[in-house]
């Protein structure tokens, strides 16, 4: 009796549920009841047209440019060393601060200089004296050796003093300069204008000559180096244009990029590196705002030319699928209509295309997910980048 009672509920429920997906199924078809919208809004489904934000596809000038990363260089790099050995006794300069050509850095204790100056002038003038003696008496014997007085020998003793005391008066002179010279490396000027870094000696400190750590390193920053490299496939191109005349490079921090500064490429290296594939490039700028620093990175932009009819579409409205990259062109009926195209480079906020759409379209710039060829739309607020005419 348990077992029949059993069978019959089962079969009860399960002939409930099959009515009831029955008339699911029913009221599902029935035209009072919509179905779910598709994607794209109104294929197979009663959904508006979807929002977007389009811009027209422009005609115009546009520049043809390198874009690389770059490294600052110092213009020139100075190691100042004393050349001389001595007590450091004063520095003119703080650490970090922009010096001039010839400006008094450091000076070293003149004493013991000054004091060997001394010493050579007194020797030169007693070796000199000695000299007018020797003169003199070889004047008398040669005198007596005409008379027949004096010997020959006693006449070639005198003259070989004579030129023994001249070559060291020679000496002497020699020795005054160089004791001139060594007190001039008592005082250490700057070799050229630029910025100081950080100062490795301080005053009373004893420095050795030619020492091997720098007493100061000195960059010079006005005007400055950006060197990169670009491929060896765009070398062709940079060599045809440089030699109608000298191309513009331009540099940008890359966290700043309104504050670019201006230059012109200055050197090409003789070699193209085969680990990278790229040759060494460099401009020089002249640095007046100090924008750019050493050993900074920043955004390199060499222009090589204009093409004066670049078809051009904002870099927002280029898709890239399965097939290539593509843009939804919009029709006059507000529908859209998928158009691949191929792209020529990218400046900036905009594309350069090379086929694909003409001048006059208008493209769509945001929204792009929602659409598929044939989708309606409707053009909204567009706070987005346009192209500027």
């Amino acid at each position: 009796m348990r077992a029949t009672h059993s069978f019959v509920l089962g079969a009860s429920l399960v002939t409930a549920v099959a009515a009831a997906a029955c008339s699911g199924g029913e009221a599902a078809n029935s035209p009072g009841v919509s179905g779910v919208a598709g994607r794209g809004g109104g294929r197979g489904g009663v959904a508006g047209p979807v929002p977007v934000t389009v811009a027209p596809v422009i005609q115009k000038s546009m520049p043809i440019e390198i874009r690389v990363i770059g490294t600052v260089e110092p213009y020139s790099t100075v190691a100042v060393r004393a050349q001389i050995t001595g007590q450091l006794t004063k520095v003119n300069f703080k650490e970090g601060e922009d010096v001039e050509k010839d400006q008094v850095l450091f000076e070293l204790d003149r004493r013991p200089l000054e004091a060997a100056l001394l010493q050579a002038q007194a020797t030169l003038t007693r070796d000199q004296a000695q000299l007018v003696n020797a003169e003199s008496q070889a004047k008398r014997y040669q005198d007596l050796a005409d008379r027949g007085i004096a010997t020959r020998e006693q006449l070639d003793t005198s003259t070989t003093s004579v030129a023994a005391l001249r070559a060291t008066v020679e000496a002497d002179r020699a020795a005054i300069e160089n004791a001139q010279v060594q007190l001039q490396y008592a005082t250490i000027a700057s070799p050229l204008s630029g910025r100081t870094g950080a100062l490795q000696v301080h005053e009373g400190n004893l420095v050795r000559a030619n020492d091997t750590a720098p007493l100061v390193v000195i960059n010079q920053v006005a005007p400055i180096f950006v060197s990169f490299g670009i491929p060896e496939a765009r070398l062709p191109d940079l060599k045809r244009y440089m030699a109608q005349r000298t191309l513009r490079v331009a540099a940008s921090p890359p966290e700043d990029e309104a504050q670019k500064s201006a230059g012109e490429i200055s050197f090409v290296d003789n070699t193209v590196d085969p680990t990278t594939g790229t040759i060494r490039i460099k401009g020089t700028f002249l640095n007046s705002t100090r924008n750019l620093w050493p050993g900074q990175y920043v955004n390199v932009v060499v222009t090589l030319t204009t093409d004066p009819n670049a078809i051009v579409v904002p870099s927002t409205a280029v898709q890239v699928g399965q097939q290539g990259t593509y843009v939804f062109s919009v029709k006059e009926d507000k529908s859209v209509e998928m158009k691949p195209v191929q792209i020529a480079r990218t400046s900036g906020t905009d594309t350069v295309l090379q086929s694909g759409v003409k001048p006059g379209e208008t493209v769509v710039t945001d929204g792009q997910l929602r659409l598929v060829p044939g989708s309606k739309i409707s053009v909204k607020a567009d706070d987005s980048p346009k192209v500027n005419p």
